[in-house]
């Protein structure tokens, strides 16, 4: 079945749907309501892609009957004039054609999920700190920019104004969406200001974007939980308060552990540390899911392997390079202040074209 017909088999069903949300039956029906309007939404972009296609199609058709009619009287110039207008709806064709293969892709169903963005400081001792919090101000602009919304949940600052590590939560429209490519490590050269000879260091910070999960979306067993709680501490390690606010959580079977000491009260550190630890638990099990997908399919386009270099921060040439895709920017100053729009469509495009290969359309 080719993209079309595939296309107007999901029209098809999307009409049957409005006509049942119409009957008596549904109506009456609460649960059947709610599954048949939820498939109705989901199936609402391919009807409208449909009608597109056909729009272009019976444009095409016109242009075509014109064409013949020019040719027969032959009118030269109304013929190079009509056959202008059929190149650009072929071309807007072609356009619709790709949207319409990428929409027939099987979607990642964490790509409306709001996110857990987890930076660390890798190699670089104090410097690889400071880049770790300059990533962090780059996605909080970058947030800004898309009018999300982000939480503090975790960090652990260094005396430099650097971060050992920080861990914030992002909510908005599509976020995991638009940092779902975001995941694994960055790597920065440049003059540390500590540096007296002018000699360019390279540090690294690693950074994983998880897809935010629900109590209901996934369940931890309480029998498999260690709670430990500790006084929480500033700069240097020493206690600021006396009373045990600060919260560690280990996830027995896995090993997973987390800690949070931010909040003022246990349990709002609690909360926040299960918020973490959900995410984590996700992500290893999505981990294990896609390299599992991608060996039957002979190939790896998860980009996930947190251990990947995946860009590169270059201050004495103003440049960012991709290593994914090969793409270098040089405009480094507006790229740290949040501008990563262009390297998040590249990737995307990127990434559906090669599971559009994969898919065979």
């Amino acid at each position: 079945m080719n993209v079309i017909d595939k296309l107007k088999q999901l029209k098809a069903r999307y009409d049957e749907i409005v006509s049942k949300l119409s009957s008596e039956e549904v109506l009456s029906n609460q649960e059947l309501l709610i599954k048949l309007s939820k498939e109705e939404a989901e199936l609402k972009e391919y009807s409208e892609l449909n009608r597109q296609y056909q729009t272009l199609m019976d444009d095409l058709a016109t242009y075509e009957h014109f064409l013949d009619e020019a040719r027969k009287s032959n009118e030269a110039d109304s013929s190079e004039e009509i056959l202008g207008e059929i190149e650009l709806i072929n071309k807007r064709k072609i356009d619709l054609l790709e949207k319409i293969e990428i929409s027939l892709l099987p979607k990642d169903p964490s790509e409306d999920r709001d996110v857990i963005l987890e930076i660390r400081g890798a190699a670089g001792g104090d410097e690889a700190a400071l880049f770790c919090a300059d990533l962090f101000k780059m996605y909080m602009s970058f947030a800004d920019i898309k009018g999300w919304k982000t939480e503090l949940l975790s960090s652990h600052p260094t005396g430099l104004g650097g971060y050992k590590e920080i861990i914030v939560a992002i909510k908005g429209k599509h976020v995991y969406y638009h940092l779902m490519f975001e995941s694994g490590v960055h790597r920065v050269q440049r003059v540390p200001d500590t540096e007296s000879s002018g000699r360019i260091h390279t540090s690294t910070s690693t950074v994983a974007v998880l897809p935010e999960m629900e109590e209901t979306d996934f369940e931890i067993r309480q029998e498999d939980l260690k709670l430990d709680t500790f006084c929480a501490s500033g700069h240097g390690g020493q206690n600021v308060q006396k009373n045990e606010t600060a919260v560690r959580i280990t996830h027995l079977p896995t090993g997973v552990a987390v800690a949070c000491q931010d909040e003022r009260s246990q349990g709002q550190n609690r909360e926040r540390a299960m918020t973490i630890l959900r995410a984590r638990l996700f992500d290893i099990q999505k981990q294990k899911k896609d390299q599992e997908e991608a060996q039957t399919r002979k190939t790896q386009v998860g980009w996930g392997d947190r251990s990947e270099k995946i860009r590169t921060y270059n201050y004495p040439q103003n440049r960012v390079t991709d290593h994914r895709i090969g793409l270098t920017l040089y405009n480094l100053q507006e790229i740290m202040c949040g501008k990563l729009e262009e390297f998040v469509l590249e990737l995307r495009k990127h990434y559906d074209q090669v599971r559009r290969e994969q898919f065979g359309l």
